[in-house]
């Protein structure tokens, strides 16, 4: 039987305002932010200076109703287990603010329209790879292996990879060596950037029987992992410098930020050993300012001349 708690928190009128405000919060924007910080300095890479303006803007556009998307589509097949958990029992199809057609009806209409947008606007290519991150994201991830392992967010988050290839792809119209490396360091910085976020939200997973790595495992194991993969990352981030001729300002970058990331990947493990409060927040934050430090020299070395 429905509990109370199980209602929709809200029956309001619906106004316009709000209907509005219901659609956009279906994107996660703040989620997209991020995902578009590693666009626009990859097509700088790609240019070797200033890509068209125009390039760039329809390029953000097509990228932001890619992922805003996928956003809708995991809000409708996740509705069950948002109203499950504290951190999502606001979000629109919670609420009532959405009705499940709608939400589904925009979820289509956007990643439909991000594509033709793309295609026309870039090309075919930053197109097809706007799709790919739709379907990795909604299929993989949300309909596959969100609910049945512990490894869901590692192969789930290659959806949030593909920005990178999209930005080169928009201005050369090809993959190279280059954004496949930035590539693989989103994939590698996705599991200790979520993995502090889901120890935070743990008894959250744990009540919508969401396998979560810290759900599932204790919290020096989850420690550890966050650990290898903040190694990783910067590992590769440094591979950049060789492949596409990186100059100063990302290399010191790369080193700074990098070394940042890790020591606080590494005091976690500290906190978690000593078993004191851990404050995994602390590098849920140090991982998005790392990964934008890094994408922002990625995007000023080009334009520099040492």
């Amino acid at each position: 039987m429905d509990t109370a708690l199980d209602q929709p928190a809200v029956a309001r009128r619906p106004t316009l305002r709000r209907t509005l405000v219901a659609y956009v919060a279906l994107m996660k924007l703040r989620v997209v932010e991020l995902l578009l910080v590693t666009t626009a300095p990859v097509m700088v890479l790609a240019q070797d200076g200033l890509p068209d303006a125009w390039l760039v803007i329809a390029t953000l556009i097509g990228g932001t109703l890619s992922a805003g998307s996928a956003n809708a589509f995991n809000m409708y097949l996740d509705r069950d287990i948002d109203r499950l958990m504290n951190r999502t029992r606001n979000r629109p199809l919670v609420t009532g603010e959405l009705t499940d057609r709608q939400a589904l009806a925009f979820a289509y209409a956007s990643g439909a329209v991000s594509i033709v947008w793309l295609g026309l606007f870039a090309n075919w290519l930053a197109a097809s790879l706007s799709l790919a991150a739709i379907l990795f994201y909604v299929i993989l991830y949300t309909m596959v292996l969100k609910r049945r392992t512990e490894q869901n967010i590692i192969w789930g988050g290659i959806a949030g990879c593909f920005p990178v290839l999209i930005g080169w792809s928009a201005v050369t119209g090809s993959l190279d060596w280059a954004p496949v490396i930035l590539f693989l360091v989103v994939f590698l910085w996705t599991p200790p950037h979520y993995w502090p976020l889901s120890m935070r939200y743990r008894d959250d997973y744990a009540s919508a029987s969401v396998p979560m790595l810290a759900v599932v495992r204790g919290g020096t194991v989850v420690g550890v992992q966050i650990i290898l993969y903040a190694w990783a990352t910067v590992a590769m981030s440094l591979i950049l410098i060789p492949v596409a001729e990186m100059g100063a300002v990302y290399t010191l970058a790369a080193l700074g930020a990098g070394a940042w990331f890790i020591i606080e990947s590494h005091q976690l493990y500290g906190r978690l050993l000593r078993d004191e409060t851990p404050a995994p927040m602390r590098v849920f934050h140090s991982s998005i300012t790392y990964l934008t430090l890094l994408f922002v020299a990625v995007g000023i070395d080009p334009l520099l001349p040492f």
